[in-house]
C-alpha cells in the first residue's frame, strides 16, 4: 500500500511547501526543523496502524481505561540526509530501538552511479515493526539495497517505508525490487520527473546539504 499525504491538505503541506521553497531552505536550521516536523507528522499517522492493549491508567481521582502501544518500532535511517525526519519519527515513539545505514552514490565519469553501502548499526529486527525513513526517493535503488542489508539483523513482520519527497519511478522501482512485499509506502508527495542524473523534479534540490551544509 502507498499512502500520499499531500493528496489531502493539511498542515503538512505547509511543512512540503517550506523544505521546497529556495529561499526558505536556505536556513539550515529551519529546514531541519521542517523535516523533523514532517517525521512527527509521519510518526502519527503510522501509530494508527500499530496494535494497542487495554490498560488502567490512575489519576488523581480515580481510575481511567486507557490504551498503551504494545510494542515500539524500531526507527532506521539513511545517513546523513534522514536523520531530521529520524529524529522527527523518534520524538513520537520514545523506547524505540535505531538503526541507522551509511549509504552514499559513487558517481562515474559517464554519468553513472552506483550505490555503496559502508555501515550499518543495528539491533536484532527478527518479527519487530520497522520505519526506514529517508528524504528522498529518487531511483528507489539505495532503499531497496538499504532493506536487504537490513535483513541481515532479522526479518521484520512490516516495515513502513518514508520519504517526504518520491519520484514515481522509485515508487515504482521498490514495489517491484522489494524482497519483501510486506511493507507499507508512506510519501510526503511523489513528483513525476525524475532526470538523467537520477534528480527529482521539482522536488527540492540535495536535502544532506541543505540540513548540514555541502561536503566534498
Amino acid at each position: 500500500m502507498t499512502h500520499n499525504l499531500s493528496k489531502n491538505n493539511s498542515i503538512f503541506s505547509q511543512f512540503l511547501t517550506e523544505i521546497r521553497d529556495a529561499n526558505i531552505q536556505k536556513d539550515g536550521m529551519r529546514f531541519r526543523r521542517n523535516m523533523e516536523r514532517i517525521g512527527e507528522v509521519f510518526a502519527y499517522e503510522i501509530s494508527k496502524t500499530l496494535q494497542y492493549e487495554p490498560s488502567e491508567t490512575i489519576t488523581p481521582l480515580g481510575t481511567a481505561e486507557t490504551v498503551k502501544l504494545v510494542e515500539e518500532p524500531v526507527v532506521a535511517t539513511i545517513l546523513r540526509a534522514g536523520l531530521p525526519m529520524h529524529f522527527g519519527i523518534l520524538n513520537y515513539f520514545d523506547k524505540a530501538q535505531n538503526a541507522f545505514i551509511s549509504a552514499y552514490r559513487r558517481h562515474h565519469k559517464d554519468n553513472t552511479f552506483e550505490i555503496m553501502l559502508e555501515y550499518v548499526a543495528c539491533p536484532d529486527l527478527n518479527d519487530k515493526t520497522v520505519i526506514l525513513c529517508d528524504p528522498m526517493l529518487a531511483t528507489g535503488s539505495s532503499m531497496v539495497l538499504t532493506y536487504k542489508a537490513l535483513l541481515a539483523k532479522g526479518k521484520p513482520k512490516h516495515t513502513h517505508i518514508v520519504t517526504a519527497i518520491a519520484s514515481q519511478q522509485g515508487v515504482d522501482y521498490v514495489k517491484a525490487h522489494m524482497p519483501d512485499a510486506n511493507f507499507t509506502l508512506w510519501c510526503g508527495a511523489i513528483d513525476e520527473e525524475l532526470t538523467a542524473q537520477a534528480y527529482i523534479v521539482p522536488g527540492l534540490g540535495d536535502a544532506g546539504d541543505l540540513a548540514f551544509g555541502s561536503k566534498m
